[in-house]
């Protein structure tokens, strides 16, 4: 165990995001999204079932043998902690894991816009982040569980799998709950958190629809609901939770959606200038336009109603991108290369700009 150790703490102290291991090759880190080759044994199959027979939880051993596969947090002290995915290729294990950092990072460590403090503070209703894997959503998340709890005297209940940051109790009382270890499912969780006197809800991700609709029924009765969604574009999401459930559902669930929705945060990792990485962020709030263009199944009419709506804080991908290039963050080729629309962004960088969509949203 003492290289795996060492592996590891290496992998912190070389700021790598993700370690991977695997049988009779080299033990990868990735650095700024690149893929790197370390220096150092490669793993054997009894070194490697040396590790997982250490590594792996007791209460998820059995689903290990069964199914092959799990998801858990592997804590080091004085190193750090791992979200961690065990699985097998070609009938050997390997290990995916993930440095999540310790201290909660502010919004301004993170390069969060305004928007999102006022988003945290919302007294109800369900808040999303969504993004591709990787975008770094359980950061943001995380971010704005901290700011609640530095901040406000709530309750605040966290359902996740695994636990990846973990909170000290300042102003609110937070209890952090995983799942396989403290509940049985997400489903089961959720179906008892309102017996539990919370004021927030923290759901690590919506999954099906006996999730969403456990989280509309708590934004209905007045809690606030934090949750993650993966998919590429605020916008998308409706669809994406609406695809959740059976077609003769949809109607109501879109309806209840309109009135229970606080905002949509979709995150895109973008490289900087100075050699790291910044989330453009693109933000659609709930306004009264958009909750009619819900309502009435127009949803092909949100992303003109987000571009259109910057005076209520909202912004597509587009204007992200835009604005970090103009504060010198990023340049215009990687801004290009994560835009939605890398044509009208061309034509944003030659000062060129289309005032179509208040008329089209008309």
């Amino acid at each position: 165990m003492e290289l795996f150790y060492k592996i590891l703490k290496t992998a912190v102290d070389g700021h790598a995001s993700d370690v991977h291991i695997k049988i009779g090759t080299p033990v990868i880190f990735r650095i700024n999204r690149e893929l790197i080759a370390i220096e150092c044994p490669h793993p054997t199959e009894s070194w490697m079932n040396n590790v997982i027979a250490t590594i792996t939880p007791a209460h998820i051993k059995k689903k290990v043998e069964e199914e092959r596969e799990a998801d858990f947090s592997y804590y080091i002290p004085n190193v750090g902690r791992f979200r961690t995915n065990l699985f097998q290729q070609r009938g050997q294990w390997c290990l995916a894991m993930r440095y999540v950092k310790t201290n909660v990072p502010s919004f301004e460590e993170l390069g969060l816009l305004p928007q999102i403090r006022k988003i945290a503070e919302s007294p109800r209703g369900i808040v999303l982040v969504a993004g591709s894997t990787g975008s770094g959503k359980s950061t943001t998340l995380a971010a704005m569980i901290e700011h609640i709890n530095g901040n406000f005297k709530k309750h605040v209940i966290t359902l996740e799998d695994p636990i990846e940051f973990v909170f000290e109790d300042n102003q609110s009382v937070i209890e952090q709950r995983e799942v396989g270890l403290d509940t049985q499912s997400f489903h089961h969780a959720l179906k008892h958190v309102l017996r539990q006197d919370p004021d927030i809800i923290m759901v690590g991700e919506m999954r099906d629809s006996v999730s969403f609709a456990a989280a509309m029924s708590a934004a209905d009765t007045g809690h606030l609901v934090l949750s993650t969604l993966h998919t590429t574009n605020a916008a998308q999401s409706i669809t994406r939770i609406l695809d959740f459930f059976d077609a003769n559902e949809r109607e109501q669930v879109r309806r209840q959606l309109a009135g229970t929705l606080q905002a949509v945060i979709c995150q895109r990792m973008v490289p900087t200038i100075a050699g790291k990485m910044t989330p453009a962020l693109e933000i659609m709030i709930n306004t009264g336009t958009v909750k009619k263009l819900i309502e009435e199944n127009r949803l092909d009419k949100l992303s003109v109603a987000i571009e259109t709506g910057t005076d209520d804080g909202m912004l597509n991908f587009n204007q992200a991108l835009f604005a970090l290039v103009k504060q010198g963050v990023v340049s215009e080729k990687e801004a290009m290369a994560k835009a939605t629309n890398a044509q009208a962004l061309e034509m944003n960088f030659k000062g060129i700009f289309n005032s179509e969509g208040r008329r089209i949203l008309g």
